[in-house]
């Protein structure tokens, strides 16, 4: 029973600090530890994020509908060029690696004004936004998974008759799924983080025009409320992701001595 104990004990730990953090935020003002009028406690946040339901939903629906375009573009284009430059091209990956590093520095913030020049301040400029956060990162860890199977399976394979699509299906992809799916995680954090700032420009509904016009309007509950749903949002995603990469990957690698 002890032992029952503690072992939920360790698997609560996170939402044992989780929840203290949420009662030391809540009880600030009254210790004069903060001032709420620029830090709004939990109960403020949840009260403000109540007053307006049905508009928080249209905002909600429309970033996420926004991020996943984007992100999906974004898969649908790094994850078959990733396997390309890292197994079957890899002359023209050494060639283009330093032109896409180069372009994976730079940050879609310092794009927004080409992006405005080039798409304007609809739709289309908030697709590529989210496209260029995303694809980089997806690509990178796609082509390195690639290239870091091991060349003995591959030759072992062959040596048994395989064809290049069983080669693919039961080596090569196995083989890179764990740093694909860690790809897609960091693309699903920059989609979310970059969707605030792309919401901030031309836009009519969506959480960064949600925050943006609370700011504006010195609503601040309503700033917290946005930034809170979208970090909601974006550890949600993550979770979702590794949940599939579990899913999909259900070999173990057994590291007891």
């Amino acid at each position: 029973m002890r032992e029952k104990l503690c072992d939920l004990n360790k698997k609560m730990l996170g939402l044992y600090g989780f929840a203290a953090l949420l009662i030391i935020w809540q009880l600030a003002p009254v210790f004069k530890l903060v001032d709420t009028q620029f830090i709004s406690t939990p109960a403020m946040i949840i009260d403000a994020a109540a007053k307006i339901p049905g508009d928080l939903l249209i905002h909600i629906s429309t970033s996420v509908q926004r991020v996943l375009i984007g992100y999906f573009a974004a898969i649908l284009t790094a994850v078959p060029l990733g396997f390309l430059l890292g197994g079957w091209f890899p002359r023209v990956n050494k060639f283009l690696n330093p032109l896409f590093q180069l372009f994976g520095q730079i940050n879609a913030f310092s794009l927004f004004p080409l992006f405005i020049l080039f798409f304007g301040t609809k739709e289309l400029s908030k697709f590529f936004i989210i496209y260029w956060s995303c694809i980089w990162p997806i690509l990178f860890m796609t082509t390195l998974g690639v290239k870091n199977v091991d060349p003995l399976l591959i030759k072992s394979a062959k040596s048994m008759g395989a064809g290049n699509l069983v080669i693919f299906k039961d080596v090569i992809l196995p083989g890179a799924a764990k740093p694909i799916f860690s790809g897609l995680n960091v693309g699903a954090s920059r989609a979310f983080l970059m969707i605030i700032a792309a919401e901030m420009m031309g836009s009519s509904a969506g959480l960064g025009w949600f925050i943006n016009n609370s700011n504006q309007n010195n609503v601040v509950p309503r700033i917290y409320v946005g930034a809170v749903i979208i970090a909601i949002l974006s550890y949600l995603f993550s979770h979702l992701i590794k949940y599939i990469e579990n899913s999909v990957i259900t070999w173990k690698e057994d590291i007891s001595v």
